[in-house]
């Protein structure tokens, strides 16, 4: 019963890095932060694009 339970935890454990490989994840690897996807989700975008107004002489309206 002990071997059949070891060769069953041994199993899962192949398939399931056999499926992440697949997948195109490595293990132990993290991902790579997100990246904002337009101008506006950007804080060094909106800190410039501020910095700009403030030299201009823009107000918020």
């Amino acid at each position: 019963m002990l071997k059949f339970l070891l060769l069953v935890a041994l199993l899962a454990v192949a398939v399931y890095y056999g499926i992440r490989l697949l997948q195109g994840e490595r293990p132990g690897r993290s991902r790579p932060a997100p990246r904002p996807l337009a101008p506006d989700d950007d804080p060094e975008f909106l800190r410039d694009l501020d910095r700009k107004r403030r030299q201009r002489g823009e107000t918020d309206t």
